[in-house]
């Protein structure tokens, strides 16, 4: 039986998640997420009563949603199958070793048409940082090493949510962009949202100050505005999914339109050469 390649160091990631909470957290990003939810939520014509939220800062969602049950990105979630009509992932799947596992676990507790809403970061996030880092490190020591988590692109990503055997799929994304005053505020941030590399193939010893310090700069040759200002940038994909049920919309078999599309249309077909 193949075994999931190693993405992410647990240990590591729960070590920045604790560093970021005890110092000063910077979760702006996560009440993002939940502004987002909530918005989304007041378009859908329901209550939802049994609400899950899978989140590594649970502080952020439970004044909102009280009654709801959070859980940690694990890789193994701790939900009961088919106990909840509303489950949300939330700007953790970035870090899931086997992202599809993660939203098939997710499926699972769902019951029949019920609701899932997954958040996280897509592949233009921090497009920046990782062009800096990664052009320093090849000219400083001639090689290159892991440094942000691989993020997925949004159709990537949408078709996770079909092999997670959800219907009715949607991605959607948007872009966050934040200045800052300097790279190096920009990586101290990072750390205080608890973010930064716990790839399980990253270097094991800390960063040559020269490559950081060539990364500054390239980043503020490559991208700085004219007040000196650096930009970095979040992607934030949203996807949408509900539980299998008889209830919903289906398409209609190939061959069975009982109206030709020309008609429809008021054209006239014009059949092709062979």
């Amino acid at each position: 039986m193949t075994q999931t390649p190693r993405l992410t160091d647990r240990q590591a990631l729960i070590r920045n998640r604790t560093r970021a909470l005890r110092d000063h957290p910077a979760l702006f990003l996560h009440e993002t997420a939940l502004d987002d939810v909530q918005d989304r939520l007041l378009m859908v014509n329901r209550t939802f009563t049994d609400v899950a939220i899978v989140t590594p800062f649970p502080q952020i969602w439970a004044t909102e949603f009280p009654d709801a049950t959070l859980i940690s990105d694990d890789e193994v979630l701790d939900l009961k199958e088919g106990a909840h009509d509303l489950v949300i992932h939330a700007l953790a799947l970035q870090w899931a070793d086997d992202p599809v596992g993660q939203l098939i676990q997710c499926r699972r507790a769902l019951r029949p048409d019920g609701l899932f809403l997954g958040l996280t970061f897509g592949g233009e996030t921090l497009h920046e940082l990782r062009a800096a880092l990664g052009q320093a490190e090849v000219e400083v020591t001639g090689g290159l090493s892991p440094r942000v988590a691989p993020m997925g692109e949004i159709r990537d990503l949408g078709a996770l949510l079909q092999r997670a055997g959800l219907n009715l799929p949607v991605a959607d994304a948007a872009a966050l962009n934040v200045t800052y005053q300097s790279p190096l505020h920009l990586m101290r941030e990072l750390r205080a949202m608890g973010e930064t590399n716990a790839l399980h193939g990253r270097l094991r010893r800390p960063t040559r100050r020269a490559v950081l310090m060539r990364a500054m700069e390239i980043y503020a040759e490559t991208y700085a505005s004219d007040d000196g200002r650096i930009p970095a940038t979040f992607e934030m994909i949203t996807l949408t999914g509900w539980s299998p049920d008889e209830s919903q919309p289906k398409p209609l078999r190939p061959g069975s339109a009982s109206q030709r599309l020309a008609d429809a249309l008021g054209t006239i077909e014009k059949p092709l050469n062979d």
